[in-house]
């Protein structure tokens, strides 16, 4: 197949590609509001002279603002929290109109309400570090020493978590990333409570009779929950190639079709998420694991016996399907993983387009027979022989000849954006993941 055959004409709507460019997508828009929330509630409060009463600071209002920001950044991640968001997403029918279940289907991007909650939450702390130092030179006798110390090593801590999230830092440093935000995280959760407990006893007060107190214990079981289901588990392993493995599990578990579990060689050590691939009517299920990283290629160099799961399983992006009477999934190389299940699946129709680099020598014959049998007309484009194909091309043809109502993207991030990009420009509902993490 050619690209010069696919080619098409459309001229997008020019404000629909402003609006609808990766840099104004639902995340930030999410992180935003709750910047301007939080910023709207600040001046009120500067009127109002809620933050300042008799020429000291009401440590009170402002530590309650720092606790309900961090709250919402750490409990909108929780897996139960996550899968709660897809599944009232989802419970919207196809009969309603395309732009409400276009809306739906961005039910992904709450991330923009953990990493505008955690930032927004941190300068709140740090705002707070400065009211207690300030009420102390005032004169006032509380905070404690214990308290303002506690405070400044949380804020100094929590600066560093946020400074380590920051999108080029974080995708240059990313296993450094997820080192600081587990083991920094556990330690700024435990001067969390130890800092509660002084304040609480600076105040006077009865520690289990403060809000702080029962929104710890909260954040404290979300933060611990995925830990609980930490378990060893064996795998087999079949390798058509040097460049991907399909691991298959089969230890009690059979996960629904668009979720993800995370995998590490070590309790403790890296953790990388892979999308589960259910068959219907059987038990467990298989990863499809390509060599990516250092991690993913001494998995398939060195394949173990046994891998450590972590958390249960978890709603992924392609999930969203079920808002729509037909889907185009788009997936480049390992990005069929994600897609397989709902493929075997079969709940909601669709057409398929995967581009790989010789797809029956690199994943085996038993893998693309698979997909040819659960789906109808897949284009399974062989790079290696026809070159890269024009993806956008393509998807906009399928969506034309099929009827469909979104396209959902699987494939690394550049691909991912310009796809998505160009079918919601063409007013086209486009999904695909968006590296919050």
């Amino acid at each position: 197949m050619s690209t010069e055959t696919t080619e098409f004409e459309a001229t997008p709507g020019r404000w629909r590609r402003i609006t609808r460019h990766p840099s104004l997508m639902e995340y930030r828009r999410l992180a935003f509001l709750v910047a301007m929330v939080n910023l709207t509630v600040f001046s009120l409060g500067l009127r109002d002279g809620r933050w300042i009463a008799d020429g000291t600071f009401a440590l009170g209002p402002i530590a309650d603002m720092a606790l309900i920001n961090l709250s919402l950044g750490i409990l909108i991640r929780q897996q139960r929290v996550v899968n709660a968001l897809f599944w009232l997403a989802t419970r919207i029918p196809t009969s309603w109109p395309l732009w409400m279940r276009w809306g739906a289907g961005k039910v992904f991007h709450f991330g923009g309400l953990h990493s505008g909650g955690t930032v927004v939450g941190t300068i709140w702390f740090g705002f707070l570090l400065v009211a207690m130092i300030s009420n102390r030179l005032s004169g006032a006798a509380i905070p404690s020493d214990t308290t303002i110390g506690l405070s400044a090593i949380m804020v100094g801590l929590m600066t560093l978590m946020v400074i380590s999230a920051i999108g080029p830092i974080r995708a240059r440093f990313h296993d450094t990333f997820e080192k600081i935000h587990r083991f920094v995280g556990w330690t700024v959760l435990g001067l969390f409570w130890a800092q509660t407990t002084s304040i609480t006893r600076d105040m006077g007060g009865e520690l289990t009779q403060t809000p702080a107190f029962w929104m710890l214990c909260l954040i404290t079981l979300s933060i611990v929950s995925p830990w609980l289901t930490l378990k060893r588990v064996k795998v087999t392993i079949d390798k058509p190639s040097n460049h991907v493995v399909v691991a298959g599990f089969d230890y009690g578990d059979t996960p629904f079709a668009g979720s993800s579990n995370a995998l590490s060689h070590t309790p403790f050590g890296q953790y990388h998420s892979f999308a589960n691939i259910p068959s219907p009517g059987q038990p467990g299920y298989r990863l499809a694991i390509s060599r990516a990283g250092d991690w993913t290629g001494d998995f398939i160099d060195n394949p173990p016996s046994h891998v450590w799961v972590k958390g249960i399983t978890t709603s992924g992006v392609a999930r969203i399907e079920e808002l729509f009477t037909k889907v185009v999934y788009v997936g480049t190389g390992s990005g069929i993983g994600p897609i397989l299940p709902h493929l075997l699946k079969g709940e909601v129709p669709n057409r398929l387009i995967w581009s790989t680099r010789s797809p029956r020598s690199t994943y085996g014959d038993a893998l693309v027979d698979e997909i040819e049998a659960n789906t109808d007309h897949p284009v399974i484009w062989d790079t290696d022989s026809d070159g890269k194909p024009n993806l956008t091309a393509l998807a906009l043809q399928a969506v034309r000849e099929s009827g469909a109502e979104a396209v959902i993207v699987i494939s690394n991030q550049k691909l991912t954006r310009r796809v998505v990009h160009d079918m919601e420009s063409l007013g086209i509902p486009a999904y695909g993941a968006i590296w919050d993490s």
